[in-house]
């Protein structure tokens, strides 16, 4: 029982030892809570349990209950990190065990074999046990010993005999009642759809597990731990360490597994390097290392040292001694056949390079390159990062750019099977060296034109395809529905001035929910559209110019594209350009209030400061026509039309220019529809909307009680025109939950994700709505992104605070170049020029930004 409904056999068991028991009866007993207590417990009361156990079984001269009760205990001095003690009972266990009894015991030392990472041995036991559990027809133990040839095969990356082995567990599992071994099955099923690549089935089979455990009311940090290792692989690694340093506090709560520490300190350094914290991942690290060295797990010790490496690195310690000591730690994880062994030759190679060690880094590059061809999508690209690197040595500049297509083009076949936005946009952070590796080339010896091509084929990405969703979700619908009423709820709490905590934990409850659904979702796109062509954009330009940035080594690089050609200036320093876009950004939010008048010279200081670094002499060549600005993700909040060279010109933002070409492209919905939308809580309730709908004529608007979410999302489907006064708010923490607030709530980025297709163009005139978080390697995620992909090919939003009287002479104007037959960037710059001339106004305008070429 006490995998099957563990907190019933503890009760039983307790019940049992009142009773006056038997020796035989009691040894039953103190093994089953020992067991409990173990996987679930105090690791010290787990001792103390099976050890009486094995005595009452001597006492009992059953040798065959003896034999079983000296594997549990194995298993548990393990766990403890008693090694050597805990394999010697193992050696008791055998001998004293026969038949069907000695093989339960090979197979629980099999699995502290795996424990340990002594594999080859593991293998061995467990292939010694099963035919002799299937002869007994023990279904239970023949299936436990299958699950775990299976995991072990995984660890080796032996992922097709993993699931072969899997799959005849489960088919086991299904004739039983054993509900923990059941959710085991579908956690270890999930890291074999991990170890295949599939992240996204990986997290939808341990949100499962998870729920099945939640029902037994047993921990699960087993699944803690596999769970952040699939975080990190999506890019999610903030989260993979929260997850880690979580369960940790449980454990140590409960005296709980020595090994299972050290596992999820592991992870949780992992978690902390990915996350940019060296730091702390040293500090993690270094703990785990001393963890498995005194439990003698060799194995897991190679892989602890190779992310303590990896994060002095990080922290600027290269030396000549880091590198015996990686290679020391590569040979070790190449010896164990361990799937790390690629990354740890890598990293050896990339200190060496840096100590200019060229035939050293050569040898050790080389055999990392050898994973490029076979495994796993992040398997491959390390070895593909390896062939990169070393042909920069090597100075092969088409080698150089060869790997990296190929390492990219990889990543870009993992990036399909991931149907949510956000996973897309993250999971790009792993080919951040290779984009920046060919870019550099291009840079050196390739001429602008192809620095463009490399800068847009790493750029906004994510964007380029909708994100995937199921046709029909009733959860998922369900979970935003509600999410919506929670969240007006509280709103309505908190301005009353009453308590809240409760709905905050239900509205934090929902977003898990709804995060973790929309994680689940399998891409299906077939690819990242067609190779970007320079050609093509200089013709669709005309007159007009484009100017892409690009990032390398901390220094912007101006890409000039116009007039039949491409021409490259030198910026200035990104870091630099970051802090004057904070100090324009605190001027604005100044300036939208009255009194902030002070500040108006401020902000024109830093717009010409801004020009001088983004723009640089390219600011002199922009011609007379239209400018598209594609600037660098960590430049997203910049107010363009605040630069004195383009104040005056019809200017517009693209995430890149290939998505200003799909924009382009994207022709107007049939029937002209326009719909108006009044959301609550405006200083000026949105005074702007019956204006306008008085120019349309047949416009839809929707105020009051009829500016519901669902209804509002069922009239932007398809809409040409969609003008929302709403009160926005940016969701810095998770952007994916950044809204737009309703008459029931808020429309958050996930809802607007549902539309069948999303405005042709849209107006978004209140605070903050172009606000978006940079992640991954030059993504941007946020309420205008998620548009963008859905059918708008044009948006005009603020990514400052802005005053909404202010606003509303501005949208007028805005409207009228529409209705006289303008584009938006055009009627924006005109808008401007029709507002009056005083602090307040200007910086209203100046907040602004035209998205998109609609």
């Amino acid at each position: 029982m006490v995998f099957a409904a563990p907190n019933d056999a503890l009760s039983r068991a307790q019940g049992v030892l009142d009773t006056d028991p038997t020796p035989l009866r009691a040894s039953v007993a103190h093994q089953v809570i020992g067991i409990w207590q173990r996987d679930w417990g105090d690791m010290r009361l787990a001792l103390d349990h099976l050890r009486r156990a094995r005595d009452l079984a001597a006492r009992a001269d059953s040798a065959e209950r003896e034999a079983d009760v000296l594997a549990t205990l194995g298993v548990a001095l393990v766990h403890a990190g008693r090694t050597r003690q805990g394999l010697t009972a193992f050696e008791r266990g055998i001998a004293r065990g026969t038949g069907h009894t000695r093989a339960r015991v090979l197979y629980r030392r099999a699995y502290s074999w795996w424990v340990l990472g002594h594999h080859p041995e593991a293998l061995e036991d467990v292939r010694r046990a099963i035919p002799v559990l299937r002869q007994a027809d023990d279904v239970i133990w023949t299936a436990r010993a299958l699950t775990l040839r299976a995991t072990v095969h995984l660890a080796l990356g032996a992922v097709e005999r993993a699931e072969a082995d899997f799959t005849a567990a489960e088919a086991l599992w299904d004739t039983t009642g054993q509900e923990h071994d059941k959710a085991d099955a579908v956690e270890s099923r999930g890291l074999a759809a991990f170890r295949s690549g599939d992240v996204p089935a990986a997290l939808r089979l341990l949100d499962e597990a998870e729920e099945r455990y939640a029902k037994l009311g047993t921990p699960t940090f087993m699944l803690n731990i596999r769970r952040c290792e699939v975080l990190m692989a999506a890019g999610l690694a903030p989260e993979a360490l929260a997850e880690a340093d979580a369960a940790t506090a449980v454990l140590d709560g409960i005296g709980g597994q020595s090994t299972r520490k050290a596992e999820l300190l592991l992870a949780a350094a992992k978690a902390a390097r990915l996350a940019g914290d060296p730091g702390t991942a040293i500090a993690r690290a270094a703990v785990a290392v001393r963890l498995f060295a005194g439990q003698r797990r060799t194995w897991w010790e190679a892989h602890a040292r190779l992310v303590l490496i990896d994060a002095r690195v990080a922290a600027g310690r290269g030396s000549g001694r880091l590198v015996a000591d990686t290679v020391r730690v590569a040979e070790r994880l190449s010896s164990f056949g361990a799937p790390a062994a690629p990354e740890a030759w890598l990293l050896a190679g990339r200190i060496a390079l840096g100590l200019d060690w060229s035939a050293d880094a050569e040898r050790y590059l080389e055999v990392a390159a050898r994973s490029r061809r076979s495994g796993p999508p992040l398997a491959r690209m390390t070895g593909w990062a390896a062939q990169a690197l070393r042909a920069r040595a090597t100075g092969s500049d088409r080698g150089v750019l060869e790997a990296c297509r190929r390492g990219l083009a990889v990543l870009d076949d993992h990036r399909t099977t991931l149907g949510a936005s956000e996973l897309r946009a993250r999971a790009t952070a792993q080919g951040a060296e290779l984009a920046a590796l060919a870019q550099q080339v291009s840079l050196e010896r390739g001429g602008p034109r192809r620095l463009l091509e490399w800068s847009e084929r790493w750029r906004a990405t994510a964007l380029s395809t909708p994100p995937t969703r199921p046709p029909a979700d009733p959860a998922l619908l369900s979970g935003l529905t509600a999410f919506r009423v929670i969240a007006a709820r509280a709103e309505e709490a908190r301005m009353d001035g009453r308590p809240v905590p409760a709905l905050e934990r239900e509205q934090r409850r929902l977003e898990r929910e709804i995060r973790s659904r929309t994680l689940h979702i399998r891409g299906h796109a077939p690819g990242y559209g067609g190779r970007f062509d320079a050609g093509r954009l200089l013709d669709r330009l005309g007159d007009g110019r484009l100017v892409e940035l690009a990032v390398l080594d901390g220094r912007v690089q101006v890409l000039l594209c116009g007039g039949g050609r491409v021409r490259r200036f030198t910026g200035g320093l990104l870091a630099e350009a970051e802090r004057e876009a904070e100090y324009v950004q605190a001027a604005l939010r100044r300036l939208a209030h009255p009194g902030g008048e002070a500040r108006l010279p401020v902000a024109e200081a830093a717009g010409r400061r801004l020009e001088e670094l983004l723009l640089g002499e390219a600011a002199r060549l922009l011609g007379t026509g239209p400018v598209v600005v594609v600037p660098p993700a960590r430049l997203h909040r910049v107010p363009w039309a605040l630069l004195p060279s383009l104040r005056e010109r019809v200017v517009s933002v693209s995430p890149s220019a290939s998505a200003w070409l799909r924009a382009r492209d994207t022709e107007p919905p049939p029937g002209g529809r326009q719909v108006l939308v009044r959301g609550p809580g405006l200083a000026t309730g949105g005074a702007e909307v019956p204006e306008v709908a008085g120019r349309y004529g047949r416009a839809t608007v929707l105020e009051q009680a009829d500016a519901h979410g669902n209804r509002v999302l069922r009239e932007l489907d398809g809409a040409a025109l969609a003008h929302i006064a709403a009160h926005g708010t940016f969701r810095a923490d998770s952007p994916m939950f950044s809204a737009l607030r309703m008459a029931d709530g808020p429309l958050i980025v996930h809802d607007f994700e549902r539309l069948a297709r999303s405005p042709y163009r849209i107006i978004l005139s209140s605070c903050d709505t172009a606000r978006l978080a940079s992640v991954g390697a030059d993504e941007l995620l946020g309420l205008v992104t998620a548009l963008l992909p859905l059918g708008t090919a044009g948006v005009v939003a603020s990514s400052a605070p802005v005053n909404d009287a202010a606003v509303v002479p501005l949208m007028l104007a805005l409207h009228k170049g529409l209705g006289d037959g303008a584009s938006l960037a055009e009627a924006l710059r005109d808008a401007r020029a029709a507002l009056p001339g005083d602090a307040l106004h200007q910086a209203t305008g100046w907040a602004f930004t035209a998205f998109g070429a609609a």
